[in-house]
């Protein structure tokens, strides 16, 4: 946008009544105390019914209240602004202001161009209004320009003019610029320091504008909240902390944006006892009722861990806009209270609320976690039409995350190929997805298109990678993976790259190689690596590893029932049916419970959960029946039960029973008697899937001519026509 700052300027010569006539006049008045479009439309009628809308100053005052007043409408301020002939100085300046300060700032550069061709000439209260437009923008080149006509109308010595400039050119980066002027300037005033600092904090250059906020003489609290937010944004949250507690020793009195800012730090710290303080403050101090503070305190609370002091208060906030949804989603999404997080979300289609691209990107993790696809699907088909524009690469990543984990990997490809710009985020999660579902060969092919494509890999996409490996059991290519990261891409293993290739080892059976890698780790093993290892002991029978990897999983977890069980299970394998009593008594003198499995399946967009031996679901007489219909097809097959994965001695028959009974089979005979025939059932368990409960899905694919997509805690399986896709390794 091109401005002319050669343009002719001349001022207008004013019509107008004497201004004392004009001021005290009894329609302008009511002005002020309109608070909607039809009481102005009311004042507006008397003022032209009184005259008074050939005057200048009635109709400045009518156009200031529209474009400014939070009760007025700038478009009808463009409305009473077309009626004038030749609007003064004073009405260009309001409807200008009114543009900068509305969502479409680019409109009062243009109209600050219609004024200078009108022949109208700006003054000082115009050009702030102009320079703040231009920060906005991140428009540069106008801001040049207009610091061009600053100093042909010999403006540059004005307080507020000078201060927009600076304010300008550091928002648009062009911190040299700001610092110049700034250093030239003998008015350096707390509103000049303030927009330097904020311009070095933007660029994370905080040294220097805490250097220029310690010089400031007189600092208000604009100037401390522009530290305090500077840190924030760096993400120096405890340094954010620090300069707060410094504005109340200072005694300055905090506002909205001091407050909102330093609550998201302590949200982020998880600093619950601070949080609780400024609530307090808040409340004290009449601001319960600020929308921004209370979506602010509803973040904190929900990020801190307390859920039900979030709900309390987003049940008791009078008004709600889609912030207040989208942070109270998201808290529970944050710690995975997914089913109320979902709960919430379908409350919220109810209202006269709509989502945003924030909002699917708090859900759709949801979704995920509780394998709920047809929520899902109904989410991609609302941002495929309201958000396909909107160029979020985020959020078409969560879609493609959300039906890698909902079972649908197909899906999943489709929306990665649809993509026009992909980031790495969005290459990792298409191969995590791939691993995770066994597909080993297109994880490691994508992995090499990825590279071909000049994505450089960061180390979360060799877990990808090493997981894709670590599932199909393939160690020599997972060695070589694993020394590439390192070699090649300078990549420093994290716990969860070693802890793949532990894997790989301990399920070849190379213990000792596994323990050697342990030793090269240079952190300590988590109890992700020991369970690994304990389950490969489980598979080789090894029981003397088996009870030492259990001594450093129960050292690390004391309370990890899984320890307990596992080793069981070693014992169960070698007959070792005194020991195996001998780990029950124990858990029971703890008063130790087995983490009970639990499966979901979603039917018709609702979820539903099922524990092992579970009657408490409405239609639990009918999925029973169908466990005996199942159990007496199976039967029939030749299927003989393995009971060697209960965790003590039983009797046989009373074995049978409970493996009949987990949480999968009632999901998987819910969806049979709750689907038409053909459809893909989907379920998702919150454990690893057991031996028994696998061999017997197979057969119920091929029985029922059913797929059966399940997800346990480690991977998918595809159970289709009496096979899984996991060539029964897992």
């Amino acid at each position: 946008m091109l401005l002319s700052p050669s343009s002719p300027l001349h001022i207008l010569p004013s019509c107008d009544p004497p201004y004392k006539l004009l001021r005290d006049h009894p329609s302008l008045a009511l002005l002020s105390k309109c608070k909607n479009i039809q009481d102005l439309r009311q004042v507006h009628s008397q003022i032209i019914k009184t005259g008074l809308h050939n005057t200048q100053f009635a109709l400045s005052k009518l156009i200031e209240f529209c474009a400014i007043s939070p009760f007025g409408d700038l478009n009808y301020a463009l409305l009473v602004f077309r009626t004038i002939q030749e609007p003064n100085q004073v009405i260009w300046n309001t409807v200008i202001r009114g543009h900068s300060l509305s969502s479409s700032p680019i409109l009062a550069i243009e109209f600050y161009i219609r004024m200078i061709l009108s022949g109208v000439v700006p003054n000082s209260y115009t050009l702030p209004f102009v320079l703040k437009s231009c920060a906005k923008l991140a428009a540069s080149s106008e801001g040049k320009q207009i610091h061009a006509h600053v100093l042909k109308l010999g403006l540059e010595s004005d307080a507020f003019v000078h201060t927009s400039l600076i304010n300008m050119y550091a928002q648009n980066g062009e911190l040299e610029s700001a610092r110049l002027g700034f250093d030239k300037s003998y008015l350096r005033d707390a509103v000049s320091y303030t927009a330097l600092i904020t311009g070095y904090a933007s660029r994370g250059c905080l040294d220097e504008a805490r250097k220029l906020f310690d010089e400031i003489p007189v600092r208000d609290v604009v100037s401390w909240n522009a530290m305090i937010s500077g840190y924030a944004q760096s993400g120096r949250y405890q340094e954010a902390l620090e300069v707060f507690k410094e504005t109340c020793n200072e005694n300055v009195v905090p506002n909205e944006s001091t407050m909102v800012t330093v609550l998201s730090a302590c949200a982020h710290l998880g600093c619950l006892d601070l949080g609780n303080w400024i609530q307090s403050w808040i409340e004290e101090h009449g601001l319960g009722n600020n929308l921004h503070t209370v979506n602010a305190l509803i973040d904190m609370y929900s990020k801190c861990g307390d859920l039900n002091k979030a709900r309390e208060l987003f049940n008791s906030s009078k008004q709600r806009d889609v912030i207040s949804w989208n942070v109270m989603i998201g808290g529970y999404t944050h710690m995975s209270h997914y089913k109320e997080a979902l709960m919430l979300f379908r409350q919220m289609l109810r209202s006269d609320i709509e989502p945003n691209d924030v909002t699917f990107l708090s859900i759709l993790p949801a979704c995920a976690y509780l394998g709920a696809i047809d929520l899902g699907k109904w989410i991609h088909a609302y941002i495929d039409k309201n958000f396909r524009t909107l160029n979020n690469i985020s959020l078409w990543t969560s879609l493609i995350d959300m039906y890698a984990k909902c079972g649908n990997i197909e899906a999943a490809a489709q929306v990665f190929d649809g993509m026009n710009s992909k980031n790495l985020a969005s290459w990792n999660a298409m191969i995590s997805g791939l691993a995770m579902h066994g597909k080993t060969d297109k994880a490691l092919e994508l992995f090499s298109r990825m590279i071909s494509e000049g994505f450089i890999p960061d180390d979360i996409t060799f877990v990808g990678v090493l997981s894709a490996c670590k599932h199909a059991g393939l160690l020599d290519l997972g060695r070589q993976y694993f020394t590439s990261m390192i070699q090649d891409y300078k990549i420093s293993p994290k716990l969860q790259h070693y802890g793949c290739l532990i894997d790989l080892l301990g399920r070849a059976g190379l213990f000792d190689e596994a323990e050697a890698l342990i030793g090269t780790m240079g952190m300590k093993p988590d109890g992700a690596i020991w369970t690994s290892l304990l389950g490969a002991c489980r598979a080789h029978g090894n029981v003397e590893l088996g009870e030492s990897y259990a001594k450093n999983l129960l050292e690390l977890e004391p309370e990890n029932t899984g320890a307990y069980v596992l080793l069981s299970n070693i014992y169960a394998g070698e007959g070792r049916w005194t020991d195996v009593a001998r780990i029950r008594t124990r858990l029971n003198d703890k008063g130790m419970k087995k983490v009970p499995g639990c499966s979901s399946i979603e039917v018709d967009s609702v979820v539903h959960e099922f524990l092992v031996g579970d009657k408490v679901h409405p239609q639990w007489k009918q999925i029973y029946k169908m466990l005996d219909e199942i159990d007496t097809l199976l039967e029939r097959s030749g299927f003989v039960p393995d009971t060697s994965e209960v965790l003590y001695d039983m009797d046989e028959e009373w074995k049978e029973g409970s493996l009949s009974h987990h949480s999968e089979k009632l999901a998987i005979a819910f969806g049979l008697i709750s689907t038409k025939p053909g459809t893909t059932i989907r379920i998702v368990k919150n454990l690893r899937v057991c031996g028994n409960c696998h061999s017997a899905t197979k057969l119920i694919s091929k029985i029922f001519n059913r797929e059966i997509i399940a997800r346990d805690r480690n991977r998918f399986h595809h159970f289709k026509d009496g096979s899984c896709s996991c060539n029964d390794y897992w």
